[in-house]
């Protein structure tokens, strides 16, 4: 997804610990992973690079599901979204020479009423084991969402009219059109991006530097 700005760049896994504080909300706990992914990278990065860093969690009320942990909590999770709308949230942390820039997208995700039968062959593919919820919205098989209206790319993992907007901060921006190639790259109609693009600045822009 990335790649769609046109820039040059490298992927670096984050060794990170995920597990959510205690009465920690979603909220802050995407932006805290985000972050740390950022800062766990910098220090590997380039001098002058950007770095960013990025965390999705799906959200059913305030609980947080992250991965399962085996595939039973695969089948729990599957269950329990079954039928019913919960949130994902995603959130993007950039940092460099000292300047954190954080922001998040936040998307309602409807659940088709998929059948037990649906869920056991989908758990059995192994694709559910690696993903916060232990879904893939894009899984060409299982397709569990009833339809969708906010980012689907947002519910993929990576935001791209959030991505822009924190990256305008540092002064980048892309060499294409990304919400057109965006939509192109997923055949989907997006209906938010140009309110996105013309919404509230980022969450926070901080210097990491004491003057």
């Amino acid at each position: 997804m990335f790649g769609l700005g046109g820039w040059t760049f490298s992927v670096i896994a984050a060794d990170v610990d995920e597990t959510p504080l205690e009465n920690e909300s979603p909220r802050e706990y995407v932006i805290r992973l985000a972050q740390a992914k950022a800062f766990a990278i910098q220090a590997r990065a380039e001098s002058d690079a950007v770095v960013i860093g990025s965390d999705t969690t799906v959200v059913d009320g305030n609980e947080i599901l992250g991965k399962p942990v085996d595939e039973a909590d695969a089948e729990r999770m599957l269950r329990q979204l079954r039928g019913r709308v919960h949130q994902v949230y995603t959130a993007i942390a950039a940092v460099q020479n000292g300047k954190m820039v954080t922001d998040m997208s936040m998307t309602d995700v409807p659940m088709r009423n998929y059948s037990d039968e649906e869920i056991a062959a989908y758990v059995k593919t192994g694709d559910p084991m690696d993903k916060a919820g232990a879904y893939a919205i894009q899984h060409p098989e299982f397709q569990p969402v009833a339809f969708m209206e906010g980012c689907y790319a947002g519910v993929m993992g990576l935001p791209m009219c959030h991505v822009l907007r924190v990256l305008k901060q540092f002064n980048i921006s892309p060499s294409t059109n990304v919400p057109a190639a965006c939509q192109q790259l997923l055949n989907y109609d997006c209906r938010v991006s140009s309110l996105i693009l013309k919404g509230n600045p980022p969450i926070r822009t901080e210097s990491l530097v004491t003057p």
